[in-house]
């Protein structure tokens, strides 16, 4: 499986192509419908679905344009559904002070799901502690952690369904895979899996 980011450097989170053998999904789409579509054209590939990390709102920016114009099936673990259509739960109406809805994801994912991709697999981790339903996807060496772990720190929990305890946990849990995965985090650039945990260890003490 081959992971190729979209747009990056984009002032707003990052969004991710899972590429393989002409099957492709899409990771927290973001940006442009039409940068999406054309990374995968450049793929030779097929959109086949739009798997989200978790429910804020700088993750879904373009969710519902992508499903209008392709009619391509959501996913998002069932406790972060909630936030999706809620501006206050996904945080938009906290940074720009008025609502902003999504709709409803088409399948809800849980601990241990696997999400086929030709004859590839990608499995959901779930990750709560920066939201509730936060998740991580591993595909082959690479593992996506959205706002869960980022190269050289971890994600907020202040925000509705965050929570310190969880994300330690969390961490914990990330830190037991293969270090020499490739992290590709929701901000910043990716790194190897190891070299992030082992700077959250020191942040946190973990």
């Amino acid at each position: 499986m081959k992971v190729i980011p979209i747009c990056p450097g984009s002032a707003m989170a990052n969004c991710y192509l899972i590429a393989h053998e002409g099957h492709a999904l899409v990771v927290d789409p973001c940006v442009t419908v039409a940068s999406i579509l054309q990374a995968a054209e450049a793929e030779g590939a097929v959109l086949e679905g739009i798997l989200l990390t978790h429910g804020h709102f700088d993750h879904i920016l373009s969710l519902d344009t992508l499903r209008d114009a392709t009619s391509l099936p959501a996913y998002i673990h069932e406790q972060d559904q909630q936030l999706l259509p809620d501006g206050q739960k996904n945080a938009f109406a906290l940074f720009f002070g008025r609502d902003r809805a999504f709709r409803s994801a088409e399948r809800t994912l849980h601990d241990g799901d696997i999400v086929p991709l030709g004859d590839a697999s990608i499995e959901v981790i779930h990750t709560p502690g920066h939201t509730g339903g936060s998740v991580c996807y591993l595909a082959g060496d690479a593992l996506l952690t959205g706002d869960t772990l980022f190269a050289d720190t971890f994600g907020r929990y202040d925000l509705f369904s965050g929570d310190l305890t969880a994300l330690k946990d969390s961490l914990r849990r990330l830190a037991v895979l293969d270090p020499a995965l490739t992290l590709y985090p929701g901000h910043g650039e990716d790194a190897p899996l190891g070299e992030a945990c082992a700077r959250v260890r020191r942040i946190l003490s973990l």
